[in-house]
């Protein structure tokens, strides 16, 4: 049969058969993900588990049927194969699983992942088909008319509901029985504390993760963080159109304005670039990572050895600052592990200076459109991000350095201590890991910490404060007033006025959000000193998670505050005051001007 013969033989069935597979397909993946839920979560006995498993192994071996079937009603079947590439090598490496598997008595997968000498091959591929099933799960809400309801919202609600939604989901399943090491379930309060401080890429822990949470946990807590760090819309809308014909124009708006691109076009190639740069920067650091660690290091086994550096090098580049050692990167074995130091706070500098800038310094385009016309300057963002960087970060290493130097810097050389000045003025203002004792800082060290986070990452980035942008043009306006000129200047360019409204709008937010919860604090947990208060307060609104040791002894009412300010600092005070506002009905009129005194 000609393959035209075949298409009119199939076209009357088309719409029918994939109305058909796309229910199927929909229902089958709720119910492979709440099998695989109550596996990792619930279920104890192995025999159980096993049974799981294998009816999932079944709803997988139907989803490789319908996608054979969606290849033979696609008439341009070549264009649909190019176009579906990712899910059709999903579906392959599927479809081997289960006939090595099923058919030869062997899962060829774990016989790859044993000779490799990686004992962790099942929890792998669980994690894997976990990972493929949540994606799937995505795709399929995007493709009905579910997502249609939700993008009524504006976007900005849309954001806030979207780190919602992921923040109660990560706390129910900490709260299942499998994902802690210990008998019982978390307490609901904690497992929403480290849900939202993974979510909101935060790192203050009431718990420790390395010895509190099975590898279920940790893995959910790594899953947490990378989609805290890009953003559920961010994965959600990449996916869609990796695995599919793509997502309608509102998407492409909701992300339009999210990521604040300069049109919908460059939206949808941000949102690729981003995507993958963000995983190739992460898996570069993973590899350093893993060939980094000293042999004083011990690792239960080859697979936990890779665990432990793709999640350090992930925790890192979104700026989480969660670690798996019990003291962080202060504890015993990697205290002293420089080239890991180092690694880590490169990945946290690429991650706080945000993508725009990362695109426009170190993009193919950018660097081969430099080097045809060296002349070309950075954009003005990607000045004032470096420049503004650069600079905190070298004000922080020299004032770490000179305030620490006979303290905890003490006990290192002169090279050691440099470093770990470096690695704290990086860290302090985004990150929130620590190769020194928090507690033991002087207290003019702390105020400095203070500043750093309060001022944060820069925008379009993992990082929370009230970003560096927003403080340079807080100076910059400051100064123009000073010397009593009517515009703001920078880079040969006039900064509107409604950029500098906006700018101190976001300062005077977020000055009064972090007053109010260090008031609130105050009354529920007088037990600390308001110094250690401040500095636990604007380490969770700055999504920093750096702490004097107080976290796990806050009350629950204090924890409540935490994750209140962590939720807050992640979406942004200005992106909330948008979201909760409503706009004047008119702006096209004036008042009388009148001069009232200032200062």
């Amino acid at each position: 049969m000609s393959t035209e013969s075949l298409n009119r033989a199939l076209y009357g069935s088309k719409l029918k058969a994939y109305a058909i597979m796309r229910r199927t397909t929909y229902l089958l993946t709720l119910v492979s993900v709440g099998l695989l839920i109550y596996a990792h979560g619930i279920a104890q006995k192995p025999a159980t588990i096993q049974l799981l498993f294998n009816a999932i192994d079944i709803i997988l071996s139907i989803f490789v049927v319908i996608y054979l079937l969606r290849i033979l009603y696609a008439f341009e079947r070549k264009k649909f194969l190019q176009r579906t590439w990712f899910e059709g090598i999903l579906m392959a490496v599927i479809l081997v699983h289960e006939v090595s598997t099923y058919g030869l008595q062997e899962s060829l997968i774990y016989t790859v992942f044993d000779r490799l000498g990686i004992s962790l091959s099942v929890e792998l591929y669980r994690v894997a088909v976990s990972l493929f099933m949540l994606f799937l799960l995505v795709v399929e809400l995007l493709e009905t008319r579910v997502h249609l309801k939700t993008l009524q919202f504006k976007p900005t609600i849309t954001f806030l509901l979207s780190f919602l939604f992921l923040i109660l989901v990560g706390a129910g399943l900490l709260m299942m029985p499998n994902m802690i090491t210990t008998p019982g379930s978390m307490r609901f309060i904690d497992a929403l504390f480290m849900a939202a401080s993974a979510s909101c890429v935060t790192g203050l822990a009431v718990v420790d993760p390395g010895t509190y949470f099975t590898f279920s946990g940790q893995v959910v807590l790594l899953m947490l963080v990378q989609l805290g760090g890009l953003g559920i819309l961010t994965f959600a809308t990449f996916f869609a159109t990796l695995m599919r014909q793509g997502v309608g124009i509102k998407q492409h708006v909701a992300m339009y304005e999210i990521m604040e691109s300069e049109s919908l076009f460059s939206t949808k190639n941000l949102l690729r670039k981003l995507v993958v740069m963000t995983f190739s920067i992460e898996a570069i650091g993973a590899v350093i990572i893993f060939m980094s660690w000293g042999q004083e290091v011990q690792f239960e086994s080859l697979g936990s050895k890779i665990f432990f550096s793709v999640f350090h090098a992930v925790s890192a580049f979104c700026n989480a600052g969660l670690s798996l050692f019990p003291e962080g990167l202060y504890t015993e074995p990697v205290r002293f592990s420089y080239v890991i130091h180092l690694t880590l706070a490169g990945l946290i500098i690429f991650g706080g200076i945000g993508f725009p800038t990362i695109l426009d310094v170190l993009s193919p385009q950018s660097m081969r459109a430099r080097l045809e016309r060296p002349w070309r300057n950075w954009r003005l963002l990607t000045r004032i991000t470096i420049f503004a960087s650069a600079a905190l970060i070298a004000m922080g290493t020299i004032g770490f350095f000179l305030l620490e130097y006979y303290n905890t810097l003490a006990q290192l050389s002169f090279v050691e201590a440099v470093i770990a000045s470096f690695f704290q003025a990086v860290t302090t203002r985004t990150a929130g890991f620590n190769t020194v004792d928090i507690s033991a800082l002087n207290v003019p060290t702390l105020l400095m910490f203070i500043f750093l986070m309060f001022i944060g990452a820069s925008p379009g980035s993992t990082g929370g404060g009230i970003k560096t942008t927003t403080f340079t043009i807080i100076l910059l306006s400051v100064w123009a007033t000073i010397r009593g000129k009517r515009n703001v200047e920078i880079g040969k360019r006039t900064i509107p006025h409604s950029v500098s409204y906006k700018a101190f709008s976001v300062f005077t937010f977020a000055a009064m959000i972090n007053i109010f919860f260090l008031f609130i604090l105050t009354i529920t947990d007088s037990q600390f000193d308001i110094f250690r208060l401040a500095f636990e307060q604007v380490s969770a609104f700055a999504t920093v998670g750096l702490s004097t040791g107080i976290t796990a002894g806050l009350s629950d009412a204090g924890k409540g505050i935490i994750i209140l300010s962590m939720f807050m600092g992640r979406v942004g005070t200005l992106t909330l005051a948008l979201a909760l506002s409503t706009r004047a009905s008119t702006t096209a009129y004036k008042y009388p001007e009148t001069h009232v005194p200032v200062g």
